[in-house]
């Protein structure tokens, strides 16, 4: 159905919404030369995401040429996202562009020495990322409630804090590959503790990794880990950032991350530092820091971001190839 027609610079705008390949046809169809079509969320339409050549046809019987511009949706094989491109002329929009050459500059072809970032509660949700990186980089740098389950691994007594104690055996089987790529894990070993998470609580504490009482939890890596974290991103030219160092949404947890982000922030002003962030906390965590604005390239990408991070190849960047 037409939901409106609304006239911008000039042109007709044609609204859509839950259209079928005919109507995809009759619909299009009507609109002058220069009008402009908007099509309401294709992921409703059926045989979107079944990725239906029918269904691509029948759009594409409407264009002289695909431009896809939405990496975000880069990991789908839909017929809007990946069909389209086998059945018009391909091209990645300004966005794609820009958001392919800061990744190729991150970790396709990247300018040694290479520092990853990766932070977040659960090494579950990132281990392909990890298996991945390891491989890749010279330095990761594992913070947030991922690295309590690495030194729980290492023998080291997390307390309460949030740690996957089942994935000790995995930790382990990484920390191997990395020796054995010649890439070095860094580990929080000063951290910030607390009794009870909330902000600023009284039994807020920092301390040495070994010294973690029973009752506590590790909520951020404390000052003089953070320094040195610093100085190993003095070392290195490129950068990828995926997952806050603590707990960033509550004060006092997030200094970690905002100290290491300005570091971040600072050497690629100078021009150091190539850095590459992502994610959608991850994007918070520097704007609260104030300096996503000096990173050299944020995505906003999430899980088309995540599957890159972890050397997946992406269906629609990859039809743009062909």
């Amino acid at each position: 159905m037409i939901d409106c027609v609304q006239h911008v610079l000039g042109r007709e705008v044609m609204y859509c919404s839950e259209i079928a390949g005919d109507i995809v046809r009759q619909t299009i169809g009507i609109l002058p030369p220069g009008g402009i079509a908007i099509l309401e969320n294709t992921r409703f339409w059926p045989g979107e995401e079944k990725n239906d050549p029918e269904l691509a046809q029948a759009i594409a019987a409407n264009a002289d040429f695909y431009v896809n511009d939405a990496f975000s949706a880069a990991h789908r094989a839909h017929a809007t996202t990946e069909g389209l491109a086998h059945v018009l002329p391909a091209y990645a929009g300004r966005s794609m562009e820009a958001e392919l050459k800061a990744l190729e500059a991150a970790l396709g072809n990247p300018v040694k020495p290479v520092a990853a970032v990766v932070g977040g509660a659960k090494v579950s949700s990132k281990l392909d990322v990890l298996k991945h990186l390891v491989g890749q980089v010279d330095h990761l740098i594992i913070g947030g409630g991922m690295a309590n389950t690495f030194l729980a691994a290492r023998g080291v007594d997390v307390g309460k804090s949030l740690c996957e104690h089942d994935l000790a055996g995995t930790a382990e089987a990484i920390m191997d590959a990395a020796d054995k790529a010649g890439c070095t894990i860094h580990l929080p070993y000063e951290v910030v503790v607390s009794k009870e998470f909330a902000a600023n609580p009284p039994s807020l504490r920092t301390c040495n990794v070994h010294e973690v009482a029973a009752d506590e939890m590790i909520l951020d890596v404390g000052p003089s880990a953070v320094e040195a974290l610093g100085d190993v991103l003095k070392t290195c030219r490129t950068l990828v950032w995926n997952g806050p160092l603590g707990a960033f949404e509550t004060v006092p947890f997030d200094r970690a991350t905002v100290a290491l982000a300005k570091t971040a922030a600072a050497l690629t002003k100078e021009g150091s530092l190539v850095s590459v962030a992502g994610g959608g906390d991850t994007v918070a965590a520097l704007n609260h820091a104030g300096v996503a604005q000096d990173f050299s390239y944020i995505s906003t990408a999430g899980g088309a971001f995540l599957e890159w991070m972890e050397g997946k190849e992406l269906p629609g960047v990859k039809a743009l190839e062909s």
